[in-house]
């Protein structure tokens, strides 16, 4: 059997290659520290699994349209104007299977062979590959804790060529947790529109990120930019990662692009899963979403504490993902030896540098905080003590 070149270059998922060394250890029966994937330990909102076993009760499950159950796009359409203060026409609302299948369709729909896209390196793996699947040609733009670890618009210059169509951004950030400041994301998205570029701006962590000074929510970057690209998720603020749900909202005149490639891609989303996230949006599932957020933000501030007591410092604290990036080179270790290690020695699952680029791929590790903070303590505890063992070999 011939394996196309495509599948044989692609690169592994490393958080996902740790977590599966991490569920054969507890196949061995050794507790294992779970803190390399980002899946919030939660779940979905007690309301939406009543929903989801209303909708499970024997009633036939045909498809959805192609772009989504109306009534979950009308949803979609009012949490923005209700949560980020902006409005959003329901029929730029595409709902799709995961965030992934968003990102998916979105560049299968901008991209051509030979494009290339601007990319912040460190940046989630799955959306650089996904861009080099239809052909086009991914620079990583390196960034440094002055940046938070995001573009901005000096180095988008500098990166910019006559071959560049797009820019594609994540704010809040996985793997580092952090945000690209409004003004500075509004300056991002201006300058690739001057140039008649397209802006994909992920968004799958933007509910989970901090209140503004004034307390309210974070805007969307379509506050700033209506005609960009967005790509949201049911998965991280609601707590549904198996569930495979998300959504995108594109300029209009990408609609019916969208809607041919769902089509033929994927055909629609779970149509049960759709019904049961309308349960997503009514008060006592967001209260329950708000109330994890605060959950989150203290387990933040136990792993930034436990990691500055252990001597792993953390050049930048995160403001929105469930990520800490924290940097190794002090260890004497390369990041994939420090997570490998620490699974082996300590039972605790990190994720190293390389999954995110080339810039930070040996000194740094991230570490997701969705885990329970019974989880974060006895992970922080026991890396503790392995560092300490590594000083001891050192001095």
């Amino acid at each position: 059997m011939r394996i196309s070149q495509r599948a044989q270059s692609i690169a592994p998922f490393y958080a996902m290659e740790f977590g599966k060394q991490a569920a054969a250890l507890e196949t061995q029966g050794q507790h294992v520290a779970k803190l390399s994937l980002g899946e919030p330990d939660f779940g979905a909102p007690p309301a939406v699994l009543t929903a989801m076993r209303e909708a499970m009760d024997g009633r036939p499950l045909t498809y959805t349209a192609a772009l989504g159950l109306p009534a979950l796009r009308q949803a979609i359409a009012g949490f923005y104007a209700d949560r980020h203060r902006v409005e959003v026409d329901p029929a730029r609302v595409v709902v799709t299977a995961g965030a992934s299948a968003a990102l998916v369709l979105a560049t299968a729909a901008l991209v051509d062979p030979g494009d290339e896209v601007l990319i912040a390196d460190p940046s989630y793996p799955c959306n650089r590959q996904i861009v080099e699947s239809f052909g086009a040609r991914v620079t990583l733009v390196p960034t440094t804790a002055a940046s938070r670890y995001q573009l901005d618009t000096a180095a988008v210059r500098t990166s910019w060529t006559d071959r560049t169509r797009g820019l594609m951004i994540a704010t809040p950030s996985n793997p580092t947790g952090t945000s690209v400041p409004a003004a500075e994301l509004a300056a991002l998205c201006a300058l690739a529109r001057e140039r008649e570029a397209w802006r994909l701006v992920d968004e799958i962590y933007l509910d989970l990120s901090d209140p503004d000074a004034a307390g309210r929510p974070p805007r969307s970057a379509l506050s700033h930019d209506p005609d960009a690209v967005v790509v949201n998720s049911f998965s991280k603020y609601f707590g549904m990662t198996g569930w495979r749900l998300g959504w995108c909202v594109v300029p209009e005149a990408l609609v019916p692009a969208l809607e041919r490639l769902a089509q033929n891609y994927f055909l629609c989303a779970s149509a049960p899963a759709q019904q049961a996230a309308l349960a997503c949006f009514t008060p006592d599932s967001l209260a329950v979403c708000e109330a994890r957020r605060a959950e989150f933000a203290e387990r933040r501030a136990l792993v930034l504490a436990g990691l500055e007591r252990i001597g792993l410092p953390v050049p930048v604290p995160p403001d929105g993902a469930f990520y800490v990036y924290f940097d190794v080179s002090g260890t004497g270790l390369t990041s994939w030896e420090f997570c490998g290690r620490a699974l082996r020695e300590a039972h605790v699952a990190l994720t190293p540098g390389r999954d995110f680029g080339a810039a930070t791929a040996e000194t740094h590790v991230r570490l997701s905080y969705a885990a329970s903070a019974e989880d974060l303590r006895e992970g922080i505890a026991r890396l503790g003590t392995f560092v300490s063992t590594l000083d001891g070999a050192t001095r």
